[in-house]
C-alpha cells in the first residue's frame, strides 16, 4: 500500500473529524475493497427498507470494482438478496448476513452459506419480542433473527431484557446477541463479520492484496481487528473505533472518498 499524502476533503468546522483517511492514498492494483452498507456507505433510516442510495454511488462501486479487477466487496448484516435489492440493477461480491453468506464474485452464481437456519421455536421466540410496540420490528434471516427499534428507540433497554431471558432459559442454545445502532440481532454462534473477511481474502481476486476496511458499528470491529493479519487498514465511520487507522465523519465523506479514488486515477494517467 502507498502511503504518499493525498489532498484532504474539507472538514466542514473546528473539531470535525477527518472526512478522508489522511495519507492513504492506495495503489490499486494491490488493493482490496471493503464496505460495510448502513451508516459506512448509507445513511441509516427509520427502517431498513428506507434507506437511500444517494445518485451515483453504485456507478461508483461499479467503476471501482472493474478498476480493482473484481477485488470491491460489501460486508454487511444485511442477506444478499436484501443487498442486490438496495443496488439493483448491478450486483456486487459480498458478505452478507454478518458472514453466514458470501459470493465471492458477480460472474460466479454460487452462493456459499455458512450458517445452519436457526430454530423455528427459537426464532418465534424472539419475533413475540416485537409485540412489545408497533414501532419495533423484526427482519427474519433464516439465519438470524433482528429487532429493529429506530422507531421506538424507549424500548432499548426492555428488548435486550427480553432477549437476555430467553437466553438464560436456554443456557444451551448456541446463540449470539449483536448489538448494533438501533437493532439487536440474535444469531447462531461461529460465523462473524471476520470469518466471511477470513474467508473471501483466501480467494481471488481477494487473495494477495492489500485490503482497505471501512465499517461504523460494533459488528464491524471484529473485522478492524483481522486488518493488520492481512496488510490492510480500516476505518471506523462517525465514531474513533478500537483499532482503527483513522475515521470518517459521516457516510457522505466515504462516498466522497471513493469518488476521489477514481478521480486521483484519471489524474495521474494524464
Amino acid at each position: 500500500m502507498d502511503h504518499r499524502v493525498i489532498e484532504k476533503i474539507p472538514a466542514t468546522g473546528a473539531g470535525d473529524m477527518l472526512s478522508a483517511p489522511a495519507g492513504i492514498v492506495p495503489d490499486l492494483d494491490q488493493t482490496a475493497l471493503l464496505l460495510d452498507i448502513d451508516g459506512t456507505l448509507l445513511e441509516l433510516a427509520p427502517t431498513p427498507r428506507d434507506v437511500v442510495v444517494p445518485p451515483n454511488l453504485a456507478s461508483t462501486l461499479q467503476a471501482l470494482h472493474d478498476r480493482l479487477d473484481g477485488a470491491l466487496a460489501l460486508v454487511s448484516g444485511r442477506s444478499l438478496t436484501d443487498i442486490d435489492v438496495i443496488f439493483a440493477p448491478l450486483q456486487f461480491p459480498a458478505v452478507g448476513g454478518h458472514g453466514a453468506e458470501m459470493r465471492l464474485s458477480i460472474e460466479n452464481e454460487a452462493v456459499a452459506s455458512h450458517a445452519p437456519p436457526m430454530d423455528n421455536d427459537l426464532k418465534k421466540r424472539f419475533i413475540a419480542i416485537s409485540h412489545l410496540s408497533p414501532g419495533i420490528l423484526y427482519e427474519d434471516k433464516g439465519y438470524s433473527i433482528a429487532l429493529h427499534y429506530r422507531l421506538a428507540p424507549q424500548f432499548e433497554r426492555t428488548i435486550y431484557e427480553a432477549v437476555s431471558a430467553i437466553r438464560a432459559d436456554l443456557p444451551q442454545a448456541p446463540i449470539e446477541v449483536l448489538p448494533g445502532k438501533f437493532v439487536c440481532e440474535i444469531k447462531p454462534a461461529g460465523f462473524t463479520k471476520a470469518t466471511g473477511v477470513r474467508e473471501l481474502m483466501s480467494h481471488a481476486p481477494f487473495s494477495g492484496r492489500n485490503p482497505i476496511f471501512i465499517g461504523d458499528d460494533v459488528t464491524d470491529e471484529s473485522v478492524f481487528a483481522i486488518m493488520p493479519a492481512f496488510r490492510g487498514v480500516s476505518f471506523s465511520v462517525g465514531r474513533r473505533a478500537h483499532g482503527v487507522d483513522g475515521q470518517f465523519r459521516a457516510p457522505k465523506d466515504v462516498r466522497a472518498w471513493l469518488t476521489h479514488l477514481l478521480d486521483d486515477e484519471a489524474m495521474a494517467a494524464q
